[in-house]
């Protein structure tokens, strides 16, 4: 619809002599809510004021003023100019547009080629990949996806969990009950199992978070013990992980954790001493904040935190990446913490702490609680992958058992469904977790996007679709729902960018995949008539959009399923 709203504010702005500028035209345009209103809408009340005229009398002024080859009609009602769009001249510009663009339809150049980083995932090492990771890690995926789309350069950074008093529990509790026959068949569930005990023995037995304290002062000192172990638990995690991000089919351009900024503190306290910004509050060293609670650098014994690792993650990727835009996708309870990270970065005089921001989002609930690895209290998003996968090869071979590729099919189903499920929900809303609801492949789900695709592709293959360069001409009147969402789908990449909003492209798709089963339901693709080629070019378009959609979510679209 963009490019037909920017033909109606250039019109307006001719007609009202330059009265209001073309982009606050642009944005004063609106979808009427009710189809019989037309496909666009200008209010004139805002016009009432500049001529001091009535709105309705302004709008009918307007109305008899308007002239273009896209518009049908033209018509003032209530205050408002409607603009009914020629049908058939829109239908065919938009399907044509969309098939010579093919995935590049919906770029957005907004970026220039300006770096984007995108911290997201940052799972905790020796701990398992649990579903309550999820959010981060398809959320961040998706918005360097979309930021690309819209003329960046993404840089998806893992910020491991690799550092911290945690460790100190675990080598404790490896030491004390641990079989490392038993930790490299299994390292994962192993080391969660050893960091479970630990607390439940320290519940009875306070002494051992002294030892872990300890223990984890050695780490810090480099004692080779407890620096061997670390790493072997580092290692062995690495593993563990990369398998889930090959079936999620992500990637990551750094994988530099906590443990990497421990050598990059001491400047970051260095570059506070310097501006005079650090206080000392009951033997702790803070920077007072003027409309936050002190953001705390270092404790009483002289340990730095996690606001002071952030602090020169920060400095370290500017200086790194030279972003525009640096994007930390973690969850919202860490509203307050980034809000002081990015107000400390401004306060050293830093320009481009203008441009950091927190992406926050909901929890992944399990019977209304949130997720504890700490009580054991997990569900292993490994294991949901797999089981979604194994439920999407049984429903192949129930309803397609000739399928080629039938494992390849059912991993972009099953991942597609577990992706979709979460992307399709506002990111700040919680979600409450059930594999049921995920993997059911109807409804809105991505299993039905998917679908959709499918069929379409289908259509084209049995109707021996070929592009041509003539004149497309498509009469069915049921065919434009399908188009009008077509022309939404540019401004759907532009408004989840803006807003760092996922689930407005996984809204879309659902819409435009209804659009186009309500159609495919009411016509005869393949009959040979005059229509055949203008109907399956429209069919290729849906094929186009829905699949470029998906890959925006991280989701792959098959031809057949």
């Amino acid at each position: 619809m963009n490019n037909f709203k920017d033909s109606f504010a250039d019109v307006l702005f001719e007609v009202l002599d330059g009265q209001l500028e073309k982009p606050k035209l642009s944005l004063m345009i609106e979808k009427p809510k009710f189809e019989h209103l037309g496909d666009l809408a200008f209010p004139c009340f805002e016009l009432a004021k500049i001529f001091r005229k009535a709105p309705n009398s302004i709008a009918e002024d307007l109305a008899g003023k308007i002239r273009s080859p896209f518009f049908q009609k033209v018509e003032a009602a209530g205050g408002y100019v409607n603009v009914f769009l020629e049908k058939d001249t829109v239908s065919a510009s938009v399907i044509r547009q969309v098939l010579s663009e093919k995935e590049a339809y919906g770029d957005a150049k907004l970026g220039n080629g300006q770096a984007v980083t995108i911290d997201l995932s940052s799972p905790n090492i020796a701990k398992p990949f649990s579903m309550g990771h999820l959010r981060s890690t398809v959320i961040g995926n998706a918005l360097a996806l979309i930021s690309e789309k819209c003329g960046y350069r993404a840089i998806r950074i893992n910020h491991l969990g690799d550092w911290g008093t945690q460790f100190g529990k675990l080598i404790v509790a490896y030491k004390l009950w641990g079989n490392e026959e038993k930790v490299k068949q299994q390292p994962i569930k192993e080391l969660l199992k050893l960091y479970v005990r630990f607390h439940e023995e320290a519940e009875d037995n306070p002494g051992l978070e002294d030892k872990a304290r300890e223990c984890f002062k050695k780490l810090e000192d480099g004692d080779e013990e407890a620096i061997a172990l670390w790493k072997w638990f580092r290692e062995e995690s690495l593993k563990e992980f990369s398998k889930i991000y090959e079936l999620l089919g992500i990637s990551f351009d750094s994988t530099h954790g906590e443990a990497f900024y421990n050598d990059k503190m001491d400047r970051v306290v260095k570059l506070l001493e310097e501006k005079k910004l650090l206080n000392e509050s009951d033997g702790a060293q803070v920077v007072e904040l003027e409309d936050l609670p002190p953001c705390l650098i270092k404790k009483k014994d002289g340990t730095t935190l996690y606001a002071t690792r952030d602090l020169a993650a920060a400095i370290y990727r500017h200086e790194t990446y030279g972003f525009a835009k640096s994007l930390y996708v973690v969850g919202n309870e860490q509203t307050l913490h980034f809000k002081q990270v990015f107000s400390v970065l401004e306060k050293l005089g830093f320009g481009w702490a203008t441009g950091l921001v927190h992406i926050p989002f909901g929890m992944m609930l399990k019977d209304g609680k949130k997720m504890s690895t700490r009580k054991g209290k997990v569900v292993l998003l490994e294991e949901v992958l797999h089981e979604a996968i194994s439920l999407a090869l049984e429903d192949i071979l129930r309803k397609n058992p000739d399928l080629p590729a039938k494992e390849e099919v059912a991993r972009q189903v099953g991942t597609g469904a577990v992706i979709f499920h979460d992307l399709k929900n506002f990111r700040m809303n919680d979600i409450e977790f059930s594999l049921e609801d995920m993997l059911r492949f109807e409804g809105e789900t991505g299993p039905y996007v998917q679908y959709t695709h499918a069929r379409a592709s289908s259509l084209l293959r049995k109707g021996k679709f070929a592009e041509s360069e003539g004149e497309i001409q498509l009469e069915d009147r049921e065919a434009w729902p399908v188009v009008t969402a077509l022309m939404a789908f540019p401004e759907a990449v532009k408004r989840a960018f803006a807003e760092y909003d996922p689930s407005q492209i996984a809204k879309y798709l659902i819409e435009l995949s209804r659009a186009f089963n309500k159609y495919y339901a009411s016509v005869r693709f393949l009959e040979e008539n005059s229509q055949k080629q203008a109907r399956l070019s429209l069919a290729y378009s849906v094929t186009i959009v829905l699949k470029e959609g998906l890959r925006l979510l991280g989701i792959q679209a098959p031809e057949e399923m």
